[in-house]
């Protein structure tokens, strides 16, 4: 687009957005905060800038045209590139003993959070703030992530942590209901235990174990990962685990690993950080300690 083309604000910008989420100036202009006779003049701006009505008076409001539909698509998109840019470079100002991660919400619960103290003793000048792990294009960036894959993302420097023993598990009253399991051929008898979105599929076992057509006589899907750990350990059915995660409860005996069958997988934890940003004291000492936890079991 040529620079005549161009908004002559921000705020012509919003107003837009906020017609088009709204459907009247009145309302667009409480969202804004400001008078409806302003948000009127800077749509009738955006509009002359354009050459062409963004909306038509409709029985229930202001309504987008094609093009109104159009040029509120791309800007939303580029407001919120602005944004995501704008966190970016806040966070190139933050301290340089302050780490933002995101966190896989089962090696949060399962083993960094039940680990921290140690770290929080060691640096308690670092500040770590935890977030949820979110998709690429999240406004917040985060210093480090931890991730599940075959650690290969772009942009990404990836230190991999553990996850690619897997270990078929489940309670020990459930794996004695059914007769025990030998082989892996007798796993097809129970109910298994599945996370939707886990690349650790049932085929993948059978594949490792020579059963190339392993269907189990059930399956029970779940959303989160903990859940499916939980449900093994009450008796629900089989899952497959990295082994790292149900360590203290293949130790205790809340589950067992019948036959000791399992398999090695391509995809693991990985703890990554942008290889365009250089590593700051914090994070540097965060990522130290981690490792080293990892080398220690």
């Amino acid at each position: 687009m040529s620079i005549q083309r161009l908004p002559g604000s921000m705020t012509a910008l919003r107003v837009l957005l906020a017609i088009a989420e709204h459907g009247t100036a009145s309302a667009a202009a409480e969202a804004v905060s400001l008078t409806q006779s302003a948000v009127s003049k800077h749509l009738r701006g955006l509009e002359e800038t354009l050459g062409i009505a963004l909306f038509a008076r409709g029985s229930r409001g202001l309504v987008p045209t094609e093009a109104g539909r159009l040029y509120v698509k791309h800007v939303r998109r580029a407001l919120a590139e602005l944004e995501t840019a704008g966190a970016q470079i806040s966070a190139l100002k933050a301290s340089p003993w302050s780490v933002r991660l995101h966190v896989l919400p089962i090696i949060g619960d399962r083993w960094l959070v039940p680990r921290f103290s140690r770290f929080a003793e060691l640096h308690p000048e670092v500040d770590v703030q935890f977030t949820t792990f979110v998709t690429a294009d999240t406004a917040e960036a985060a210093d480090g992530v931890f991730r599940f894959g075959e650690g290969d993302w772009p942009g990404q420097r990836a230190s991999y942590l553990f996850g690619r023993d897997v270990a078929l598990v489940g309670a020990a009253s459930y794996v004695a209901r059914l007769g025990g399991i030998e082989t892996a051929q007798d796993v097809r008898r129970y109910t298994v235990l599945d996370h939707f979105q886990t690349p650790l599929r049932w085929s993948e076992f059978g594949a490792a174990h020579g059963l190339d057509d392993f269907n189990p006589v059930h399956t029970i899907r779940f959303g989160f990962y903990s859940l499916v750990i939980r449900a093994a350990i009450s008796g629900q059915g089989l899952a497959l685990v990295p082994r790292r995660l149900v360590q203290e409860e293949l130790e205790t005996g809340r589950l067992v690993n019948p036959a000791g069958l399992g398999f090695r997988s391509r995809h693991g934890y990985w703890f990554t950080t942008p290889e365009d940003r250089p590593m700051r004291p914090g994070l540097e000492a965060f990522q130290k300690w981690l490792l080293a936890e990892v080398q220690a079991g």
